[in-house]
């Protein structure tokens, strides 16, 4: 019985914060399906300078879906962004299968002088935040003519160190001994980094896959620094264009934005902890 007792206030006690996690994005729902003069009502006494305090019903008294067909009838420049984001977000994630990943599988399945030395380095170097590098990444893509074109936020991205930093970790977990045995029997090296290498390393590849969408789905500082026309933003700076007096619109706006995202994380949520744990571990 008293087992039971401290199940229940273990499970309560970490309900909490996940409510209060979840909170926000039932909000968010539950708003997008509000008209504007209730919507007004309740956002009132923060946008209109009022003294009152802020007021929100969980079920609003006259639920419409007027918002959500002006955004997906009337609004193709929310398409246009949407598709922005598809197109960004799935040459990134491309280009990481192809460069970063075969980077990785290099560092752990070949020990060679200096190579330790050069992963450190790939490790500074995902450290570096964003504002650090901003300007010479700003000065290389200007040289190279890039600048306001799609190309200024996918190749850089490509070359991230954060992918190799995880499919490193979980390729370090095929045992050295299944490589030589592989090797023994005849196999070439781009065979055994495809039949045995991808495989078993699959954790670390796709939990950096919905780490990357996670991320470059919500990419906000790379465009606003290297894109200028607002048609070729990502779908992320879309939201910050939308005034408060369109409150219900900016709500449904959100909403749909978080469904790709929600989606991605809850298929590849069990790669994303065992790509984590393997990132943790200590050769």
């Amino acid at each position: 019985m008293g087992r039971k007792i401290k199940k229940g206030i273990t499970a309560a006690f970490l309900l909490l914060p996940a409510l209060l996690i979840c909170f926000p994005v039932f909000l968010i729902l539950t708003g997008s399906v509000m008209d504007s003069i209730e919507l007004g009502q309740y956002l009132g006494p923060v946008f209109g300078g009022g003294e009152d305090f802020i007021r929100w019903k969980l079920i609003p008294d006259y639920p419409t879906f007027e918002h959500y067909g002006r955004l997906l009838f009337l609004t193709p420049s929310f398409f246009v962004l949407f598709w922005n984001s598809v197109k960004m977000v799935g040459c990134i994630l491309a280009g990481q299968l192809l460069v970063g990943v075969p980077a990785a599988w290099a560092f752990a399945a070949y020990r060679v002088r200096g190579s330790q030395t050069l992963f450190a380095l790939y490790v500074v170097l995902m450290l570096l935040p964003f504002q650090v590098t901003m300007l010479s990444s700003y000065l290389v893509l200007d040289r190279l003519m890039l600048l306001n074109t799609h190309s200024a936020i996918i190749l850089p991205a490509v070359f991230s160190t954060f992918p190799i930093f995880l499919c490193y970790g979980g390729f370090r977990q095929v045992p050295v001994q299944l490589l030589e045995a592989a090797r023994i029997d005849g196999a070439g090296e781009l065979r055994i980094f495809l039949e045995i290498g991808l495989p078993l390393g699959k954790s670390g590849l796709l939990s950096t896959m919905v780490l990357g969408f996670l991320e470059y789905w919500n990419l906000m500082e790379q465009p606003l620094a290297f894109l200028e026309e607002k048609a070729l933003w990502p779908l992320s700076l879309y939201l910050p264009e939308i005034s408060w007096m369109q409150a219900g619109f900016a709500l449904c706006a959100s909403f749909i934005t978080l469904i790709p995202a929600a989606f991605v994380f809850v298929l590849g949520q069990d790669y994303l902890e065992q790509g984590i744990i393997y990132s943790g571990l200590k050769e």
